[in-house]
């Protein structure tokens, strides 16, 4: 009953629904165009318009505005989980400078943020450049929080009522639904996404993941056609850089050779990395707060807040294309002085441009590397964003990283050097910031300086069409993108021994998973006989790693890899969710029951760790999620 193949991009800043009518035949010569569906929104209170993307922002309307959002949408209106009302899209995105202890964002970021309950109603959560808590005295006492779970599955579910107005006859129940993620989420962001997917609508038995980056490059693929194999060769490396409004999003593709044919396998991934637009707004917004105070002006906390709203406006007049020299940023009064004390500062294009492109985009070596430094033992619970805001300092380090697959020598030592590059994200919609990332490929590769695919698709629009296409190429036996899961995953092993008051006994990572193990498989773990705890509620912790590929199921590693005492070095492992969980005992069992391991790859990414008795033929299921149920 499948007429169309759906792909979703749920961004930081805006998500897309792209589609694509199934072609009868099935054949891959047929492929169909991908188009982009309108989405109806607010775009102020009782007005609604149609857009190519709907803004990701969530507006919490008091008792009196919410009958002014209640009855233009074709659906009625939006709701959060508990049924209340809630404002999505531009309208949302505006409210955002106005009323900023009303608003939500980056609701994407705080859905794969370990250190928060991702279930808890925790949004808004006001803060910029510390001002945590910031809040309008007006409305300060009766915000009804939502979790980021609650907006992520209210931003689909305006999604699925977009498509379903639109196509009546084709719910989006019976369609192949292709939802692109991050190719740095683990599996709890995963699993959550997954959740709050299924939560919204969409269909749990024809749902898909695809990692952002190859949606580009699948995007890339689409408009090429054929071509794209006369334009790389065996032996390339495509460099995929994607930085949007909260992340960026950094991915190897190798171009290798199959039976007399080309194909395109993925390589490598970095490290989820909170650095993007959302940061050259908040830089900007700290630049025009030193304006206001040259003038006299100082910001109380919810002032900072709104400002750091009204200078993404700013930025992207100031970047775009024919930009004026000067932009005027306003930011609104307090209660009886709402008019009157507005203040408001022209911001220099010049400045902006040298402040943005040299903040995020410094000319550094090769051999630099971004720095980390611990600066308080409290901090603000808020995004981990980097410490180190130079995007070409994270990209230093991820070339540097992928020593195994380097391919070149010299100048480049040990980093893996690109030959073309494709760029994806808001952020390259601004030329100058574009320009400065090549000029510092061209420093660090002089005699090979990586090739610039350019396609003509919308930069906002790349990763939905893409993955609209993958779905395509899928049911059509077309172009595919190899590579399996992104990570290798390790789960925590206890070590045996003398108890030593005030420490803790050693902790050791087996590998249960390699990276680049395909979907849909599974495989069993050779190793020693392990205890598994039975019968009580005990923690388990996993690991995962973006550039160990040559460990293998059951390589165990000491906490050397896990741990390092150098703030500017990575660990080789890091930590992702842990749970706590008990497993089932009955009466005739053992509390510490020996098992091995066996990993099974669900077709959505997803990694499934059993427990499999080696006395019996019991066995038990651990997710790397955070599920609250095991």
């Amino acid at each position: 009953m499948t007429k169309y193949i759906i792909g979703i991009d749920l961004g930081t800043t805006n998500s897309v629904l792209a589609y694509a009518k199934v072609p009868e035949d099935r054949v891959q010569d047929n492929i169909p165009e991908v188009e982009i569906l309108p989405i109806p929104q607010y775009v102020a209170a009782g007005t609604v318009e149609s857009r190519k993307s709907l803004s990701s922002f969530v507006y919490l309307p008091t008792e009196q505005e919410a009958a002014q959002y209640e009855s233009a949408l074709p659906w009625n209106k939006d709701q959060a989980g508990n049924g209340r009302t809630i404002v999505l899209g531009e309208a949302a995105r505006r409210r955002s400078s106005e009323v900023p202890d009303r608003s939500i964002s980056a609701a994407k970021s705080w859905l794969c943020h370990s250190k928060v309950d991702r279930r808890a109603p925790i949004l808004p959560h006001c803060y910029a450049g510390g001002t945590k808590g910031a809040t309008n005295d007006s409305t300060a006492d009766n915000i009804t929080k939502l979790s980021p779970l609650d907006v992520s599955r209210a931003i689909l579910r305006h999604l699925i009522d977009s498509w379903e107005s639109a196509f009546s006859d084709a719910p989006v129940a019976e369609q192949q639904v292709v939802l692109a993620v991050p190719a740095s989420f683990d599996a709890s962001a995963r699993e959550l996404t997954r959740e709050a997917a299924v939560a919204a609508g969409l269909p749990k038995e024809r749902l898909l993941f695809l990692e952002e980056p190859q949606a580009a490059v699948y995007s890339w693929l689409c408009e090429t056609g054929d071509r794209w194999r006369k334009m790389l060769h065996v032996g390339d490396k495509l460099l995929v850089c994607d930085v949007g409004g909260g992340t960026t999003d950094l991915t190897l593709i190798a171009v290798e050779e199959d039976e007399g044919e080309l194909t395109l396998k993925r390589q490598a991934v970095g490290d989820h990395l909170l650095v993007g637009g959302d940061n050259m707004d908040l830089a900007l917004a700290h630049f025009v707060a030193e304006l206001l105070a040259e003038k006299g002006t100082k910001l109380d906390p919810w002032q900072s807040v709104a400002l750091w709203h009204s200078a993404r406006e700013a930025k992207e007049a100031l970047l775009a294309k024919g930009a004026k020299d000067k932009h005027k940023i306003s930011v609104l009064g307090r209660g009886s002085k709402l008019i009157g004390g507005t203040v408001s500062v022209d911001v220099p294009r010049a400045k902006v441009v040298e402040l943005l492109t040299d903040g995020f985009f410094p000319k550094v070596a090769l051999a630099d590397r971004p720095k980390r430094r611990t600066m308080s033992g409290f901090r603000e619970i808020g995004l981990p964003f980097e410490q180190d805001s130079a995007m070409t300092c994270h990209l230093a380090a991820f070339l540097s990283a992928q020593s195994d697959i380097a391919g070149g020598t010299g100048d480049y030592g040990t980093a893996a050097r690109p030959t073309h590059v494709l760029l994806n994200g808001g952020v390259f919609r601004a030329a100058t910031l574009e320009k400065r990332l090549f000029d510092v490929l061209a420093d660090w590769f002089p005699d090979a300086v990586p090739q610039r695919l350019c396609p003509t698709f919308e930069l906002d629009h790349a990763v939905a069409c893409g993955a609209a296409f993958y779905g395509l190429s899928k049911i059509s036996g077309g172009i595919r993108i190899r590579g399996g899961t992104a990570r290798a995953y390790y789960v925590g092993i206890e070590t045996s021994g003398l108890a030593i008051p005030g420490a803790s006994r050693p902790l050791k990572a087996l590998c249960v998973a390699p990276i680049g193990m395909e979907e849909g498989t599974e495989c069993d773990v050779p190793s020693d006989e392990f205890a598994l705890i039975t019968g009580e509620p005990v923690p388990f912790r996993f690991f995962s790693s973006t550039t160990r590929r040559n460990d293998k199921p059951g390589t165990l590693l000491d906490t050397s890899h896990i741990a390092t005492n150098n703030a500017n070095e990575e660990p080789e492992i890091v930590e992702t969710d842990s749970m706590e969980a008990l497993l089932p005992r009955e009466e005739s069992d053992d509390e510490e029951v020996p098992v091995r391991f066996q990993t099974r790859v669900t077709e959505l990414g997803m990694l499934e760790l059993w427990s499999l008795a080696t006395n019996s033929d019991k066995r038990w299921k651990l997710e790397f999620s955070v599920r609250e149920e095991t």
